[in-house]
């Protein structure tokens, strides 16, 4: 697994959130009619289960172990431990020749998605010296072909990787489909809060809770205004110049930020901590519309400080009642990559790029250089005034994620990959990025909204794409890549 996500400003400043770590369910097996036949074999085998177990618990990973399988009667007995164990994806490692009949009820009885991998015990084997007992070691992909076919035949979804123990080409693709699992967990596990209401008008925008909850798993935390309200009104004097102290130490701050409106920020940021802590969020998106400067008209102008520190930290905040989009800022924050809320800007046909970006929250570990503070006495297209956040994505390879939505209600992951270039920005208090997609900008946009994305997503660091694609995979939806124009 790969974490792009760092910022030297934000070192030892921000406390990143502890995630629930990945649990990958292990079973290993082999055919037990070779263990009387050849004596030394099953050692061998077990020892590669061993170094297998160990590779996964360097990547961080929760591994529940079911042993070294021979037969149908122990592989029953290991599905029965899996599937008590809950966990994220289930590993099959065929270390030689086995049945079909050894890894089925393993993924029909656990529910839960299944990788197999076959890892022989070199680069290839030294044929000269090698006989029966020692080839067999080497024949674990043997038996792939026929658990596939007998997965496609039971209607369950087939995914491997082949290779050898030490090589790191075989263990980057398993980390691709570890992190998916990883993804896989923090949705099911995830608690996401949906405070205030939508932003009227915005039909793309509107999200079912049940479809979030049905095809993800996980829980959406229904909250007012109220709720941040009252817990703001608690802050103390004390707590708010902290924030203020802190928000000094993350950002620059411009000459437009007026000290009042700081204030007002850090107390409703220390309440947006006290709200999320409270009930449990890994994810959050608001809006509120409010009216004459009225209390909840400024705790949703105030938010902006307050969600990027929490995004910056692991729990992302999506503005304009944007469900879908935050859940997609949790994902991409998951994989490593960070995530900042996006939507198009403008089109630079001088210069090939699309310039994307928002106002509002912002993932701070993914800016360029330090973030700005700057002070807007209004934000377009919203009520009330305050400190905003302005920044771009560190330049290089970047991946846009977002999450579509079809008529029958399944979603979908879009992605597109490009590279953030070096050029003019906007200085309105907006994150601004200039992607090169490689190639006609125009193109790129008419390609990118054919495919069913909302008019927000996300922007995430590295090329992503194969990333999201096996997160798709273990969610069991449709996966979509821009990579060129249309054919229209």
């Amino acid at each position: 697994m790969t974490d792009d996500v760092s910022s030297a400003a934000l070192d030892g400043v921000l406390t990143p959130v502890r995630r629930r770590p990945t649990r990958v369910g292990l079973v290993s097996g082999g055919l037990g009619a070779y263990w009387p036949q050849f004596p030394g074999l099953l050692d061998q085998l077990r020892d590669s289960a061993v170094f297998v177990t160990r590779r996964f618990e360097e990547m961080g990973c929760e591994v529940v172990d079911a042993g070294f399988i021979s037969d149908p009667q122990e592989a029953s007995k290991a599905a029965e431990e899996l599937r008590k164990a809950d966990c994220d994806i289930i590993v099959t490692f065929l270390t030689t020749y086995l049945t079909a009949s050894m890894v089925l009820p393993i993924a029909q009885r656990t529910h839960t998605p299944v990788l197999v991998i076959d890892l022989q015990p070199t680069e290839a084997m030294d044929h000269p010296n090698t006989d029966t007992g020692k080839w067999l070691a080497y024949c674990g992909q043997c038996p792939l072909p026929e658990v596939a076919n007998v997965f496609r035949r039971s209607g369950i979804a087939f995914r491997s990787v082949s290779g050898h123990l030490h090589d790191e080409n075989a263990w980057t693709r398993i980390g691709r489909w570890i992190s998916a699992a990883g993804v896989r967990g923090a949705m099911r596990h995830g608690r996401h809060g949906l405070m205030g209401h939508l932003y009227p008008g915005m039909l793309d925008v509107s999200t079912d809770m049940t479809l979030v909850s049905s095809q993800f798993g996980g829980h959406v935390e229904v909250l007012e205004f109220d709720d941040l309200r009252v817990r703001v009104a608690t802050v103390t004097d004390e707590q708010a110049a902290e924030r203020v102290a802190l928000a000094r130490r993350v950002f620059t701050l411009d000459g437009s930020v007026k000290e009042e409106d700081l204030d007002w920020a850090a107390r409703v940021s220390v309440g947006l901590d006290r709200l999320v802590e409270d009930f449990e969020l890994d994810s959050l998106a608001y809006y509120h519309r409010g009216l004459d400067g009225e209390i909840h008209e400024r705790l949703g102008a105030g938010m902006i400080l307050g969600a990027s520190l929490l995004t910056a930290r692991g729990i992302p905040v999506a503005g304009e009642y944007e469900l879908r989009t935050s859940l997609a800022m949790l994902i991409a924050d998951t994989l490593g990559a960070g995530g900042s809320f996006t939507e198009l800007q403008a089109l630079n046909f001088r210069d090939g790029v699309v310039e994307m970006g928002h106002d509002g929250p912002a993932h701070l570990a993914i800016s360029s250089k330090d973030p700005l503070l700057r002070g807007l006495g209004v934000y377009h297209g919203k009520r009330g005034w305050g400190v905003s956040v302005e920044f771009d994505v560190k330049h290089g390879p970047v991946t846009t994620f977002g999450i579509g939505q079809e008529a029958d209600g399944t979603f979908s992951f879009i992605v597109s990959e490009g590279d953030v270039v070096p050029g003019p920005l906007l200085e309105i208090g907006n994150t601004t990025s200039r992607v090169d997609f490689g190639f006609d900008p125009g193109e790129w946009t008419d390609a990118w909204s054919s495919t069913g994305i909302g008019h927000h997503w996300t922007v995430c660091t590295g090329h992503r794409a194969k990333d999201f694609k096996a997160a798709a995979h273990l969610l069991g939806i449709p996966f979509r890549v821009v990579d060129g124009p249309n054919d229209l």
